[in-house]
């Protein structure tokens, strides 16, 4: 089990950019209803790339924020839980602990794990600092989203209980090492696009690199990304 903290927010401007996001999360101190697409009174900006059933509830483990704070000194002061926009955070639970496919209780919600975070260029922005997305997603701390299976209520001082454990299935943070890998076993990244649960979009981009990889024995394959800055308009 680990306790939670409970976080959701609006759209605001970015600080420079103007741009609209939903990173800017408030501590939440009453019950919440938690629906298919997320918790009532949250909000995504772009929601071509955040939101939707398959992000509906993005957690961050509390854990990784003293080592951004000493990557990011500059910084530390503003990376507290809630600030990377997560709805929950946890003080015991890493991407270590949860394996994709494993069924959470949370109040009377049910949760499944289905994908890492690809963390956004709006992080660098939101807290005026190069690199930091950059180094979220090459050192994996990413924390995960979930997909709602059962709507239910969520209170901020609930606790995540596994309900279904998936056995057999890699740990978040052995998915990401082989997703991330220079040229990993074929038989292991195909293996894991047909993990159960995992999210669709996850597993067709996996698909398609581990097409890319049998097409192009020869060359260096392409490096996964983040979501970078569009240009200006």
């Amino acid at each position: 089990m680990a306790k939670i903290s409970l976080f959701v927010g609006g759209i605001r401007p970015l600080p420079e950019s103007g741009r609209p996001t939903g990173i800017y999360k408030q501590p939440v101190t009453a019950p919440l209803d938690l629906g298919r697409e997320g918790f009532v009174g949250d909000q995504q900006a772009d929601r071509r790339v955040h939101g939707g059933p398959e992000k509906a509830v993005h957690l961050y483990p509390a854990s990784h924020y003293p080592r951004l704070a000493a990557r990011f000194p500059d910084a530390a002061a503003h990376l507290v839980p809630g600030s990377l926009g997560e709805n929950i955070s946890v003080a015991d639970l890493d991407e270590n602990d949860v394996r994709i496919g494993d069924i959470w209780q949370l109040g009377s919600a049910r949760l499944q794990v289905c994908q890492p975070r690809n963390p956004c260029w709006k992080i660098d922005e939101r807290f005026a600092t190069d690199g930091m997305a950059a180094f979220i997603a090459e050192h994996r701390l990413t924390g995960w989203y979930w997909r709602v299976l059962q709507a239910g209520r969520v209170a901020p001082d609930d606790q995540l209980q596994l309900a279904e454990p998936a056995t057999t299935a890699p740990t978040l943070a052995e998915a990401m090492q082989l997703w991330q890998s220079h040229r990993p076993p074929l038989a292991d990244l195909e293996r894991l696009a047909t993990t159960p649960g995992i999210a669709e979009h996850w597993r067709q981009k996996i698909e398609q690199r581990a097409r890319w990889l049998r097409d192009n024995s020869g060359s260096a394959p392409p490096p996964t990304t983040f979501h970078v800055k569009p240009e200006q308009a």
